[in-house]
């Protein structure tokens, strides 16, 4: 198995392709996840550093307060729809893709739940998953 994770949008207009391994894998049960989803949550891989993530295409951006107020960077491709990655403007070095994107999806290992407070009771998570009300502290 390749340790690059790859992956893109539906058309292929956007591709990206991870050189590290992620840091953070999450299922995320914010109100803002539920809506751009169209589902219960949203599912990411985050990492470390935006250097390791080379990005071909060129992305459409839609920024969003998060419950910090700091904007959530989504890009998304201009010709599918397709959510590809996500920026953080108060974090500029991490970045997480959508597991939906990646192009082996078995891939992502999901560790924990995020805003489970906001969780829909017709959206079940694996219960083994660590589930934080908010974001986890650090």
């Amino acid at each position: 198995m390749s340790t690059l994770y790859t992956g893109g949008c539906a058309c292929g207009a956007v591709r990206y392709e991870a050189k590290a391994a992620p840091i953070f894998e999450n299922h995320c049960q914010c109100r803002d996840c539920q809506k751009r989803s169209g589902t219960g949550h949203q599912s990411y891989l985050t990492f470390p550093s935006r250097a390791d993530v080379k990005i071909t295409g060129t992305a459409t951006d839609w920024r969003i307060a998060g419950d910090s107020g700091n904007d959530n960077i989504h890009s998304f491709c201009p010709v599918c729809g397709t959510p590809v990655y996500l920026t953080f403007a108060a974090m500029p070095e991490p970045i997480a893709v959508y597991a939906g994107s990646l192009d082996d999806p078995s891939r992502f290992n999901p560790t924990v739940v995020t805003y489970g407070i906001r969780a829909l009771p017709w959206d079940k998570m694996d219960t083994a998953l660590k589930t934080f009300e908010k974001m986890p502290p650090g």
